[in-house]
């Protein structure tokens, strides 16, 4: 009978039934891919007009955008391309745990600090290069919270994983 692999940085590895190893990914992986492909497709959905309103009013950048995604969130080219940018970097990340969670945490503060930014700058002037309006600044704290709390649970799921496996380690016979 095989005994356990030690948890690599790519995920948990633990005793199947059988005594076999069972590598499964950690809840940080799976949460960054769910993130990362949301990112992704809001990322495509802020380039399709109809979905993103006023889609000929949309600049490279800069609040002279008139886009609305969905009608509500102020969108650019440069704004859809780094949610596109921040989608392909989650799901990059989500092969191996210790990415996803450093991609959450990290990303939760970029965002924070994104509606930060947002609420402190005047949205009418050359300081709103991205561009955001207050729509944009709630969307972004609740993102920057979410990723956050997202990347904690996700690295509890892993030490606990982590604990379970080296004592099982210890004790499969065979």
């Amino acid at each position: 009978m095989a005994n356990a692999q030690p948890l690599g940085r790519s995920g948990a590895t633990r005793l199947d039934a059988g005594g076999r190893t069972d590598r499964h990914t950690t809840l940080a992986q799976r949460f960054a891919l769910a993130v990362g492909a949301v990112f992704l497709l809001v990322g495509i959905l802020g380039f399709i007009p109809g979905i993103t309103s006023d889609y000929g009013d949309m600049a490279f950048a800069g609040h002279e955008s008139h886009a609305k995604l969905l009608g509500i969130f102020e969108v650019s080219v440069l704004h859809n391309l780094v949610h596109l940018l921040f989608g392909v970097l989650g799901i990059a990340a989500a092969r191996r745990h210790d990415t996803a969670r450093t991609y959450l945490l990290v990303g939760g503060v970029i965002y924070l600090a994104l509606a930060a930014y947002g609420f402190i700058i005047d949205h009418e002037t050359d300081a709103n290069f991205v561009p955001v309006n207050r729509a944009d600044d709630w969307l972004h704290t609740g993102l920057g919270i979410g990723m956050i709390a997202l990347g904690l649970i996700g690295g509890r799921d892993h030490d606990d994983a982590r604990v379970g496996t080296s004592n099982r380690a210890g004790t499969a016979t065979g």
